[in-house]
C-alpha cells in the first residue's frame, strides 16, 4: 500500500504539494487539486486509487477507470502516435518486408530500426531489411499535387534493388490529408510485381495513441498475410503473439521452446519473417504475451481458424516457469509436460542463485512503472521477485480491460476515435477451420483449465495502490518530489527528466542498452541491473528542481563562460 509514517510534504514554494498526506488518495487529491474544473472531473476518472473488493465466487472487483480516452491539450503526454504504433512496434520487427513511410522524411524517425528488435537471418544472403530507412520523402509539390505517383516510383525501386518477398506501405498524417489512395496504389503494383504489396491507414491523428496503430497494423497483415501457407506444423505447434524481440527478448523465450520440443510457429513480431506470419494458422494454440497490442488477431484467428488462445508472461522467473507449465497443460502431453519441468529444472538454481545475491540488496525498496501496454504489468512479476513492492502504475496506451479484465469488455462503450478503425467481420473459413481445436478448449475448460482469461493489472496489484492512465509529466514531477520512489520505469522520453530529480529511471520500451530481460536468464539480467541501479550512490548527489534555490534575475549561472574569454 501506498502509505508511510513519514509526515505529510510541505513545500512552500509549491503550493499543490502543501500537506499531502502519503496515502494514495491523498497524493490522488495533490495531483488533481492543481487542474481547471474541466480538466479535473476528466483526469479523476483516470487516476484511481486501486481499492479491491471480494466479488461473486472469489473474483476480485476493481474500481472503474478511464481510459484510451484523447490526451488533453496543454498536457505533455507519454504516448506515440497512431503511425508510430502501427510501423514502430507491430511491422518494425519483421525483417524481410520492405516497410516505406510514404510521407515527409519528417516521419522517417519510425522508417528506421528505432526500439533496439533484433532478428537472427539464417544466412548472409537471406533477406533482413530492418536496419534500412525506406521513405518517399514527399515535398511541398507532393503535398499540392498528390504523392501517389511518387510512391508507386518508390515500390518500383525498393523491389528493383532487393526483390523483398513483400512490401508495406504506411501513409503518415500529410498522406490522409490529402487523400493519397496508397490502398489502391499498393494494390496495382502487387498486380504488376507478382510480390504481396500492402497498405496502412495509420495517419498519425487516428486513434488517440499508438493503440489504434496496433489495430491497424493488425487487421492489415491478418486480411493479406495470414492463412496463404497451409504447410502442417507439429503437433505442440504454437504462435507467440506481444512479444517483439526488444534486446534479444525473444531469443531467450525460443530456446526454452527448442528444449521443451515446443513447435514455435510464428511470433508476432520479434524476429518474425513474412513466410511465418502466412504459416501462422496452422499452429494449434495461440499464446499472447502483450494482452493490448495483439489480442485483435488472436480473436481473429480463432474466430477463422478455430485456434484458441491463451494469456502468457514470460516476464518474471516464476511467471515463464507457469507459462510453460501452462502450454503443456492445455495440450495435456505426458511427454511435453515432463519436457518442461526438465527445462525449469535446469534453469532455475542459476535463479536462486542470483536471487540469494541481489534481493537482500533490493528487498523493501519501491518501485513505479508507467510503460507501454502489458509492460507495466509483466515488470511487476520481477521487482517482486527482488522484495521490492510497486506502489503505483499504468499504461500510456491501455484499454479498460488492460486494467480490469476482459470481463469488462461487453461494457466498453465504442466511441468516435474507436470508430475510425475498421472492424473486420471474420466468419469460419469452410475449409481451413479445424474444429477439434476448440473440442480440445472446452475439454480443458471442464478440468478447471483457465482458458482465455486475462484479470487485468489491477486485479494483481496490492490493495490501495495508485492507477494513473496516461500520466502527465506535472503529476510524474508531483509523485517523485512527493513519494520519492527507489526507481521508476518508464520510456526513453522521460528517462531523463525523471533521472534529473534524484531517481534512477529503467528504459522498458527499448531497454537502452541493456536486455534481454525475459525467460530465466532474463530475469537474473533484470536482477543485476536493479540492484545496481537503485543502489547506485550518484542518485544522493543529484539536486532536484525544487530544492534549487532560483538564480537572481538577469544574472547568469557562474559556470558559464563569458563572452570572448578564452576557453
Amino acid at each position: 500500500m501506498m502509505e508511510t509514517t513519514a509526515p505529510p510534504v510541505a513545500d512552500p514554494a509549491n503550493p499543490a504539494t502543501a500537506e499531502v498526506p502519503l496515502t494514495a488518495a491523498g497524493i490522488r487529491e495533490s495531483l488533481l487539486d492543481v487542474y481547471p474544473k474541466k480538466t479535473r472531473r476528466k483526469r479523476e476518472k483516470q487516476i484511481v486509487v486501486n481499492a479491491k473488493l471480494p466479488g461473486a465466487d472469489g473474483v476480485v472487483t476493481v474500481p472503474e477507470i478511464g481510459a484510451n480516452s484523447r490526451t488533453i491539450p496543454g498536457i505533455i503526454s507519454q504516448r506515440g502516435c497512431c503511425y508510430a504504433g502501427c510501423k514502430g512496434v507491430i511491422l518494425g520487427p519483421t525483417r524481410d518486408i520492405v516497410n516505406i513511410t510514404h510521407g515527409p522524411i519528417g516521419c522517417g524517425f519510425y522508417s528506421w530500426l528505432t526500439r533496439r528488435n533484433q532478428t537472427h537471418a539464417p544466412t548472409d544472403e537471406h533477406d533482413n531489411f530492418m536496419t534500412y530507412c525506406f521513405s518517399t520523402d514527399m515535398t511541398e509539390e507532393n503535398i499540392i499535387f498528390g504523392g501517389e505517383k511518387r510512391l508507386t516510383q518508390a515500390i518500383q525501386e525498393a523491389y528493383d534493388l532487393f526483390q523483398p518477398k513483400a512490401i508495406a506501405v504506411f501513409s503518415t498524417c500529410p498522406v490522409g490529408l490529402i487523400g493519397d489512395d496508397v490502398h489502391q496504389v499498393a494494390a496495382a503494383m502487387k498486380e504488376k510485381l507478382g510480390i504481396n504489396v500492402f497498405a496502412f491507414s495509420c495517419e498519425g491523428y487516428r486513434g488517440v495513441s499508438q493503440s489504434a496503430g496496433h489495430h491497424i497494423a493488425n487487421n492489415q497483415v491478418f486480411k493479406h498475410v495470414v492463412g496463404e501457407d497451409d504447410t502442417p506444423r507439429g503437433k505442440w505447434s504454437i504462435n507467440l503473439l506481444g512479444e517483439y524481440n526488444i534486446g534479444g527478448d525473444a531469443f531467450l523465450i525460443e530456446d526454452l521452446f527448442r528444449r521443451c520440443g515446443i513447435d514455435l510457429v510464428a511470433t508476432f513480431s520479434g524476429n518474425s519473417t513474412y513466410d511465418q506470419f502466412a504459416n501462422s494458422h496452422m499452429a494449434r494454440l495461440n499464446t499472447v504475451m502483450c494482452h493490448r497490442s495483439i489480442n485483435y488477431v488472436a480473436d481473429m484467428i480463432e474466430k477463422k481458424y478455430g485456434t484458441p488462445w491463451i494469456k502468457v508472461n514470460f516476464i518474471g522467473a516464476k511467471a515463464t516457469a507457469k507459462s510453460l507449465r501452462k502450454i503443456a497443460e492445455f495440450f495435456g502431453d505426458r511427454q511435453l509436460i515432463e519436457n518442461v519441468e526438465r527445462v525449469i529444472g535446469e534453469e532455475y538454481p542459476a535463479v536462486l542463485e542470483a536471487l540469494k545475491n541481489h534481493q537482500p540488496r533490493c528487498e523493501g525498496k519501491r518501485a513505479m512503472l508507467f510503460v507501454g501496454g502489458s509492460r507495466a504489468h509483466h515488470y511487476q512479476e520481477l521487482f517482486a521477485e527482488l522484495g521490492m513492492e510497486t506502489i503505483a502504475a499504468g499504461y500510456e496506451f491501455a484499454h479498460r480491460d488492460d486494467y480490469e479484465g476482459r470481463p469488462v469488455l461487453p461494457n466498453i462503450k465504442v466511441d468516435a476515435d474507436s470508430r475510425n478503425i475498421e472492424e473486420l467481420h471474420v466468419h469460419r473459413d469452410p475449409d481451413k477451420y479445424r474444429p477439434e481445436l476448440q473440442d480440445l478448449a472446452s475439454l480443458r475448460q471442464t478440468t478447471g483449465y483457465r482458458f482465455r482469461e486475462y484479470a487485468g493489472m489491477m486485479a494483481e496489484m496490492k490493495d490501495q495502490t495508485l492507477i494513473v492512465d496516461d500520466i502527465s509529466h506535472w503529476e510524474t514531477e508531483q509523485l517523485i518530489q512527493t513519494v520519492k520512489p527507489d526507481i521508476f520505469c518508464a520510456g526513453i522520453k522521460e528517462k531523463y527528466a525523471v533521472q534529473k530529480m534524484g531517481v534512477p529511471c529503467k528504459q522498458l520500451h527499448s531497454y537502452d542498452y541493456g536486455g534481454p530481460y525475459a525467460a530465466f536468464q532474463g530475469a537474473i539480467n533484470f536482477y543485476a541491473e536493479v540492484d545496481r541501479m537503485v543502489n547506485a550512490k550518484v542518485w544522493s548527489l543529484i539536486q532536484p528542481p525544487w530544492d534549487r534555490e532560483p538564480a537572481p534575475s538577469g544574472t547568469a549561472p557562474e559556470n558559464l563562460e563569458r563572452e570572448g574569454e578564452e576557453q
